[in-house]
């Protein structure tokens, strides 16, 4: 069976026959999707499927199976090892890193992949008068602004010279905003080039029906090891109790980001639960430029207000542990284990807004109905609201679509909002902090720190750290910062989670990774 002819003329009867399965008892798997097909229960719609212009791991684990990087996690770990490139030397100083890349690659669309298409892809995302910078947005480009010029050397020999050490650097090239993309495909589509990918990886790309599904097909010249399954289908299903549903019926094959409380659902025979910790961390932005957040004592009291443990051990079925601060636990090189979370103490909290003189603040409240990493948001929030209400706030929710959400949060909270949820899963431990608490990356100057934080030895910290060629001083820098964010209190400090993911008993090799970005190179169906 050819693939096109199953996405274009099968997938709708499917799709149809699944939704009906749904208003009755849960229909067996065994014959509802086609063999060698991979059908996957996402959580949203891809924003977009250029790795340069998105954000969201939603995204990411399409593009990591499309695409490919100069380097790529080793498999079960966050360590970078070689990928479209097969060696590089870093000279002493630390400021200039020359790439030997691997011959015989190319593109899907045949074009050879050399070093001309990695200073493309580089200078597209980090130059302003690049003749394709107009394909953007590039919203992580900070992960390589360090960057200084990109060159070619010779056509399998590309060096980065950047302005000084950067000791995240190869673990980026590994993130998906790293990935390579198709210099032709650019040149070809434009702005568009989102909507038609084309990359190295071990699929290629079919077709996006919007709202329906994301069809990749094997690319049978690959360079490495063909892909082990015919085709994947990507599946948009927002609602986290229909995509439980779609399991329990047959329609999708894998489920990731399982609710907490349907986990029970696939003990039994015929599923298999994949649980992976990761570096997670699930907080609240609080508006430290105005409202009542503005006052370090309330966004302490919030803190204190919110009942953690519950919300860990009930709404989330024990599925995560308490966050004490911005650095999540896997990153163990360099959490600071001396801090404590802050603990539930509703009169601490009492006592603090009294001494503010924010007794009775209103506040305003984003959350959304799902997204990467989100956990159960609409539920955590409502447990949220009433501790803070409990404390004396008035919380109103206001709730979003995650891309809707996401673009209401990312510009910044001014103006619209005291506190939004948020949840990120990073590579590095720069990452997080760099991106969203300098007050460089406020909104208005291409970052993320939507709620306006903003602290002289924080920046000075984190800079400290990202340039520092000695891991054991890094840890020490980023463990001074965790002190401080947590003091200070810029966010409410709330779970790090254990991903998880559910497969029928027809899967088989399928792994999650620390990274959060499975590749499913290996995945089959028996």
């Amino acid at each position: 069976m050819k693939l096109v002819t199953w996405t274009r003329r099968g997938l709708a009867a499917f799709a149809i026959g699944a939704v009906l399965a749904l208003g009755g008892a849960p229909a067996p798997t065994s014959a509802q999707t086609p063999e060698d097909v991979l059908i996957v229960g996402q959580i949203a719609e891809p924003k977009s499927l250029d790795p340069a212009a998105v954000t969201a791991v939603n995204d990411f684990r399409i593009l990591v199976n499309l695409y490919e990087g100069l380097t790529r996690y080793k498999a079960g770990t966050l360590q970078p090892e070689p990928a479209l490139a097969t060696e590089w030397e870093i000279s002493e100083d630390g400021t200039v890193y020359t790439f030997t890349l691997r011959e015989g690659v190319t593109f899907h669309d045949g074009t050879p992949f050399n070093a001309e298409a990695v200073k493309f892809n580089f200078d597209r995302m980090l130059n302003e008068d690049h003749p394709y910078h107009d394909t953007g947005p590039f919203p992580l480009s900070f992960f390589f602004g360090s960057v200084e010029k990109t060159e070619v050397i010779d056509d399998m020999t590309v060096k980065f010279t950047l302005n000084a050490p950067y000791a995240p650097f190869l673990s980026n090239l590994a993130y998906p905003t790293g990935l390579i993309v198709s210099p032709a495909a650019v040149k070809a589509h434009g702005e568009d080039v989102g909507r038609n990918p084309v990359g190295t990886g071990p699929f290629k790309f079919v077709e996006w029906k919007s709202n329906e599904r994301v069809v990749v097909d094997r690319h049978e010249d690959y360079w490495g090891e063909n892909a082990a399954s015919q085709a994947i289908v990507f599946r948009p299903i927002t609602d986290a109790n229909t995509r439980v549903a779609e399991m329990l019926a047959g329609g999708i094959d894998l489920m990731v980001e399982v609710p907490p409380t349907s986990l029970g659902q696939f003990q039994g025979d015929g599923y298999t639960v994949h649980e992976q910790a990761g570096p997670h961390v699930w907080f609240l932005i609080l508006n430290a430029k105005e409202g009542p957040f503005a006052d370090k004592r309330v966004r302490q009291a919030a803190n204190y207000a919110i009942d953690k443990e519950a919300i860990a051990n009930d709404v989330l079925e024990g599925t995560a542990t308490v966050a004490a601060g911005p650095t999540p636990p896997a990153f163990a090189w360099a959490y600071n284990e001396d801090l404590d979370p802050y603990p539930h103490d509703p009169d601490k909290a009492r006592e603090l807004i009294k001494a503010a003189g924010a007794e009775g603040a209103e506040l305003t409240f984003y959350v959304t109905e799902g997204g990467s990493g989100m956990l159960d948001p609409v539920p955590m929030g409502t447990a949220i609201q009433a501790d803070l209400e409990a404390v004396g706030f008035d919380v109103t929710i206001e709730t979003y679509e995650w891309n809707t959400f996401l673009g209401e949060v990312n510009p910044g909270l001014e103006g619209k909002a005291d506190m939004a949820e948020m949840a990120w899963m990073t590579n590095d431990p720069d990452t997080l902090p760099y991106l969203a608490l300098r007050s460089e990356a406020w909104p208005d100057k291409g970052g993320f720190n939507s709620g306006y934080y903003a602290n002289e030895e924080v920046d000075r910290l984190l800079e400290a750290a990202r340039t520092a060629t000695d891991q054991a001083e890094r840890a020490r820098l980023y463990k001074e910062m965790q002190v401080i964010v947590q003091e200070e209190a810029p966010w409410v400090f709330v779970a790090n989670w254990k991903q998880n993911a559910v497969t029928n008993d027809r899967v088989e090799d399928f792994r999650l990774a620390p990274s959060f970005f499975p590749r499913l190179t290996d995945v089959k169906k028996n």
